[in-house]
């Protein structure tokens, strides 16, 4: 087994290093988290044990471990802020772009025949980013151990997204990983771009939308008051639009009463995550993301697209359909799209057509539908290419009527807050500026 020399603090704050013997850093990580140890740093030593050492027991618990510690390696507490932020310094960021290139990186050493542990080798000595580095190395120790790499890639949900995962998953149970790693390259800088355009969609009018709610509220709690006093300093018979003091007394009221209208939403949020946790719940929102409008369109085809892309790689490796559909069916993280799948298993195992659940869901296309049942009797893999290609272009139909649509959705937030802003503080300082209150005033 490979050796480790690791750095871990406990809950006292003292820091303890020791050379061990174990499967994978994985598991040494978890190992040392079950011991009440905080892992800080674990390096991989390429040597090998001398035959004295070989038979020496694994150290399994805390109190194997702490026998085993040299007293004079242990860091006082004084030092662990010194030690922390040390490393934080030392430390980048995984950003998406750094799983991009990776992903980048390993495909075109795969499409160059490396086996896996060349290819993570020569991708961790490239490596820049020290957290990412620790990450592979990782990877590395999971497969030399006999492990599949996304077993690994499961224990970082931050880094590795859960489609990402699957992606590699199935390429790793087909014997396409190539194809798997250049769709998960796909995947990642459509979802950068799609997230780019959304940002600079929104982030302008966004900013534009909540300066007007704050102008408008301002205006409401400074300028309202202020002109209520000058018509109640002059006489004046005229009063403020009625809009005007209906929403002043809404937002004096929330400013007294703040705590409901905080208690309400909270309430509100919590039962919503609690309820989308449910097994109902999480089906009731999955099915609402296909059926919500602007984007539900655009979710539904990207997850079929992943999923035939999946079930397309796996009958091109000569896997049965039905085991194909068995497997692809982790690229999906929604139950409306996963409990179809399910039904599509079932209906092979019962004699009737797979094809049939997803016709009678009602989200996908007639175009869609009846390229797979033409594929059925002709070439299912060639069909299942063909629909792929249709698929991509109206994705980015889709995703143009999207961003055409956006803006014209916030503009109508932003116009109604304009509206109000006008009516509620514009239109009493016009009153103020023109005059007219003074003739009511005077007798006039």
């Amino acid at each position: 087994m490979p050796i480790y020399v690791y750095k871990a603090m406990d809950k006292t704050g003292y820091i303890v290093r020791n050379r061990v013997e174990d499967v994978s850093k994985n598991a040494l990580i978890k190992k040392l988290k079950s011991n009440q140890l905080e892992p800080i740093e674990i390096v991989k030593l390429n040597g090998r044990r001398n035959k004295a050492n070989r038979n020496k027991k694994n150290i399994k618990n805390i109190d194997d471990i702490l026998k085993n510690v040299n007293s004079g390696e242990l860091v006082h507490p004084t030092q662990k802020k010194r030690a922390r932020f040390g490393g934080l310094f030392h430390q980048k960021k995984i950003t998406s772009r750094d799983v991009v290139v990776f992903t980048q990186n390993f495909y075109l050493l795969k499409k160059a025949d490396f086996n896996n542990i060349h290819a993570l080798n020569t991708i961790i000595q490239s490596t820049e980013n020290d957290k990412l580095r620790d990450v592979l190395e990782d990877i590395l120790a999971g497969v030399e151990s006999g492990e599949n790499m996304y077993t690994t890639m499961e224990y970082y949900p931050e880094i590795f997204p859960y489609i990402y995962v699957n992606m590699i998953r199935v390429g790793e149970l087909s014997g396409s990983l190539t194809n798997s790693l250049q769709q998960a390259v796909k995947y990642l800088e459509e979802s950068e771009a799609l997230r780019t355009k959304l940002r600079k969609i929104l982030v302008p009018n966004l900013i534009q939308f909540f300066g007007l709610l704050i102008m408008l509220l301002i205006g409401t709690l400074v300028a309202i008051p202020f002109i209520q006093k000058v018509f109640d300093q002059v006489g004046t018979k005229e009063t403020l639009p009625k809009i005007t003091i209906w929403f002043e007394g809404v937002v004096n009221n929330a400013m007294t009463y703040w705590y409901i209208p905080v208690a309400v939403i909270a309430i509100m949020v919590v039962t919503i995550l609690w309820y989308i946790r449910t097994p109902k719940g999480k089906y009731r929102f999955d099915y609402f993301k296909y059926t919500m409008p602007i984007f539900g369109k655009l979710i539904y085809a990207l997850d079929f697209s992943r999923f035939i892309r999946a079930v397309l790689l796996n009958i091109r490796n000569g896997v049965r359909i039905q085991d194909a559909l068995e497997v692809s069916k982790n690229v999906a993280n929604n139950y409306v799209m996963l409990s179809v799948i399910e039904s599509a298993i079932n209906n092979i195992l019962v004699g009737q057509s797979w094809i049939e659940p997803f016709e009678k869901s009602g989200f996908a296309s007639k175009m869609e539908i009846e390229m797979l049942k033409i594929g059925m009797q002709t070439d299912l893999a060639e069909m299942m290419q063909k629909l792929l290609d249709y698929m991509d272009a109206d994705i980015d139909n889709i995703m143009e009527n999207i961003m055409k649509a956006l803006p014209e959705v916030v503009y109508v937030f932003v116009g109604i807050v304009l509206i109000f802003f006008v009516l509620v503080v514009l239109v009493p300082l016009i009153q103020i500026y023109m005059g007219t209150f003074l003739f009511s005033a005077y007798g006039y």
